[in-house]
């Protein structure tokens, strides 16, 4: 059973439905470059509308210290328009005061009001319980379908379910069901894939996956620290001198990790033509490590075929410089391959990872791909989210 309300235990009809989307969408000459976490949102948009809702919608785009018209949220108002048409769609240039009461008074049933940037108000960042309750007055119903800004205690994702009845969206609803059956209740063996360039950003991630993990693969950078911690020569290679014993800390409390067996090098990022393979014992002094080695791939993808949960965050090499991306590509499509055939349940989320995915052409071919950077690794950190506890909190 489900902690937390969803959408099938109310009647929007007639009502006026708050919702906190996370629009904070990639910008390009004023016109939104990336529609992902737009699209992932359109279902229940659609759901709310079609069922006669009136839909005042709450969102953020970047970090505005007050209000910064480089950040409005006018070109995503525009972007909601096309994606949502022929449901007619209404911006608000402000985000408090009466201006939002007279927008939402004049919606109708089935129409969908934006608001601007609600991080142009002090009191969102600050969960101003006097704010938390303005926003509320706008509404009869509220439902969170931002699981990635759920890690952030904001009045528009904490604060106002103290003063409505609180739901969770299908994106939310799906993000959550999708990382309690690949993290809380896995099928078993459970592998997890780490990349990224630095231990020290991953180091609470890591110590949780160690206890629930039966494989944890290490990538990127942060391998090359792992390396050097087991006494292995990492050349000129970008690593933590100050985490070794840390890390050695680490690869003492189990033999679950799997580090390179072979790396591919390079003097620097653009001397492509001169990259070589070594094994990971033979790496040169003025030698850079930018990706994992074709023999650390087969190995990943051979242990991948006796799993059946796989867990990715972060790419296996410097994926956006080709073709140091080899790796990061060979595994993820080996994981879409076992994917679609059914024997293994894969589960990616964070800002690179997605990106890493998209660039092997993989994404629709994952379990599931979630939205979220920082949520999505404090929820694998085993940290209490507020927007979640919020829904919870309703529940219960």
């Amino acid at each position: 059973m489900s902690p937390f309300l969803t959408l099938d235990h109310v009647d929007v009809r007639g009502k006026r439905v708050l919702v906190r989307l996370d629009l904070n969408l990639p910008l390009q000459n004023g016109h939104v470059s990336d529609l992902t976490r737009l699209e992932r949102s359109l279902p229940t948009l659609k759901e709310l509308a079609s069922h006669g809702a009136k839909i005042i919608i709450l969102s953020h785009l970047g970090r505005p210290k007050g209000i910064d018209q480089s950040l409005t949220l006018a070109p995503i108002a525009e972007a909601l328009k096309k994606a949502m048409a022929p449901t007619p769609v209404f911006f608000c240039e402000t985000s408090q005061g009466p201006l939002v009461e007279k927008a939402i008074q004049n919606l109708h049933m089935g129409e969908i009001l934006i608001l601007e940037n609600i991080r142009f108000v002090e009191g969102e960042e600050k969960n101003d319980p006097a704010f938390a309750k303005e926003i509320a007055k706008w509404g009869d119903i509220y439902v969170n379908d931002a699981f990635s800004t759920a890690h952030r205690a904001h009045a528009s994702t904490e604060g106002i379910a103290h003063f409505l009845p609180s739901y969770a969206g299908r994106l939310m609803e799906e993000e959550l069901k999708a990382l309690h059956l690949a993290f809380d209740n896995p099928k078993r063996p459970l592998m997890a894939i780490v990349g990224g360039a630095k231990v020290s950003t991953k180091l609470p991630l890591l110590k949780s996956l160690l206890s629930k993990v039966d494989v944890l693969v290490i990538g990127g950078a942060m391998a090359n620290t792992f390396l050097a911690a087991e006494g292995y020569p990492i050349g000129a290679s970008l690593y933590e001198p100050d985490l070794l014993k840390t890390t050695r800390e680490l690869l003492n409390e189990g033999n679950k990790f799997l580090l390179p067996e072979d790396v591919v090098v390079a003097h620097n990022l653009e001397e492509k033509k001169n990259l070589q393979s070594r094994l990971t014992s033979d790496v040169k002094e003025n030698e850079k490590i930018f990706d994992i080695g074709s023999l650390t791939c087969e190995k990943i993808l051979q242990k991948m075929k006796e799993y059946h949960t796989l867990l990715w965050n972060g790419p296996l090499g410097v994926f956006e410089t080709p073709p140091f991306d080899k790796g990061t590509v060979r595994v993820a499509q080996g994981a879409a391959q076992l994917t679609k055939k059914g024997s293994l349940l894969s589960v990616a989320g964070g800002g690179d990872t997605v990106a890493a995915l998209a660039h092997a052409g993989v994404l629709e071919d994952f379990s599931y791909i979630s939205t979220a950077g920082g949520a999505f690794l404090e929820w694998l950190e085993g940290k209490s989210l507020p927007g979640i506890e919020a829904l919870e909190r309703q529940k219960a």
